[in-house]
């Protein structure tokens, strides 16, 4: 038995499983069968519109990046990251990938909902940033001070002794941590990048280095995993990082012995096996992989079928369709409690926006006049999607949150 339900968990440990029970959601949510949440299929094409104008506004040759941590690095016309990185000497392209294999990881994982009351003043800009901007900064700045190295003649590297060792008060002195300037999920976060620090270091056979274990190994695991013409499926990326990450996510599903990381019950997903009220998202996993493509292309891999990955499942991307009418509370009072990651009223948004970005992303391209693969759904998340809701949710609360209030450990949005 214990054997066939590892075989299922880790049927669960895909994008096609995250897409396959996102649209059985919202087909459920459409049919009125959610206890909590009504569909409106019908506001799509406004959202669309709404998406695409910002979108024509953002970039209006329509050359659109991928949605990924890179973006975040890029402020106010100025990269942060980039043109260090290229006056670097490396010694071949893969020291590099590795480096930025170990930023991108420690950085995203960084990554969850900072609360309105944080900022960061980057010393070296002069400016201030907030959110996911000043989460990137903040991060960015730890990694090329040597906050995460273990030798201190290069600094620009993550080692899983150093990530081990790492306090609450080391992130906080990093992420200008105050009384009057407080972090959501501190102590998670930091225990996070302990816990990655200590996955690093019990599995040598996808983290090992010549230099020691980092994050920066999976580089090396993919480059084995490409095919003979160096192309690599995307979803290859994603199912290395939930199997390699599995055991960091504490408190989470298990099934089989296998860790189900961003996976949650819902009473409405019925299986008829182990699986059963199962429903996996995957996000910040997800999030991660759209940030690794960019070094592995620098290296020379031909990232492929990027689709094959699902849209985010975050605060942003779920509040664009509550604030558009796409979503609604059956009891409008739910939208005055603080609701835990785990409940099926929270479940259910998550799930619902991966199966309405894969709805949204036809209907964007369409107001555009592109195709795929000129505007893949990474695009449409970073054009798009993701900007649309915090712009909307800008114009609808004050501080602009998101409209639902979730209590989180830092380690999901």
């Amino acid at each position: 038995m214990a054997s066939s339900e590892a075989a299922q968990a880790k049927g669960l440990l895909n994008p096609a499983a995250v897409r396959d029970r996102a649209e059985e959601m919202l087909r459920i949510g459409v049919e009125g069968g959610l206890e909590h949440w009504r569909v409106d299929l019908d506001r799509l094409p406004e959202v669309a519109r709404y998406v695409a104008d910002l979108t024509r506004e953002r970039y209006p040759t329509l050359a659109v990046p991928f949605h990924a941590r890179w973006r975040h690095f890029e402020l106010d016309g100025v990269d942060l990251w980039g043109p260090d990185a290229d006056a670097e000497d490396w010694p071949d392209a893969a020291t590099r990938a590795r480096a930025e294999f170990d930023l991108a990881v420690v950085s995203v994982l960084l990554d969850a909902g900072s609360g309105p009351g944080w900022s960061y003043v980057d010393a070296a800009t002069g400016r201030t940033y907030t959110r996911s901007e000043g989460l990137a900064v903040a991060s960015l700045r730890m990694f090329q001070a040597g906050a995460f190295s273990a030798d201190p003649d290069d600094p620009w590297r993550a080692d899983a002794v150093s990530l081990t060792l790492l306090s609450a008060a080391d992130l906080a002195k990093g992420f200008q941590v105050t009384a009057d300037n407080p972090l959501v999920g501190l102590e998670g976060r930091a225990a996070l990048l302990r816990r990655l620090g200590r996955q690093c270091l019990a599995r040598p056979d996808l983290f090992e280095l010549e230099d020691g274990p980092r994050p920066g190994g999976l580089a090396d695991v993919l480059f084995e995993r490409a095919d003979a013409e160096d192309r690599l499926p995307a979803r290859a990326i994603l199912e290395l990082l939930l199997e390699a990450f599995g055991p960091i996510w504490q408190d989470r599903l298990t099934l089989g012995g296998v860790d189900l990381g961003d996976c949650w019950r819902h009473p409405a997903m019925r299986r008829d096996d182990a699986t059963d009220g199962l429903v996996p998202i995957h996000k910040l996993s997800q999030w991660l992989s759209y940030s690794l493509v960019e070094p592995l292309q620098r290296a020379g891999v031909v990232v492929t079928d990027l689709d094959g990955l699902t849209g985010l499942a975050e605060y942003r991307n779920g509040g664009l369709f509550m604030d558009m009418g796409v979503l609604t509370l059956k009891d409008p009072a739910d939208a005055d409690k603080a609701w835990p990651v785990s409940d099926p009223l929270v479940v259910g948004w998550r799930s619902m926006t991966v199966a309405l970005l894969d709805r949204i992303a036809p209907l964007v391209r369409a107001e555009l006049g592109v195709d795929a693969d000129r505007l893949p759904l990474a695009s449409v998340l970073e054009a798009g999607t993701w900007a649309a809701g915090r712009r909307i949710a800008a114009e609808r609360r004050a501080g602009g949150g998101p409209p639902l209030t979730i209590l989180s450990d830092g380690t999901v949005f």
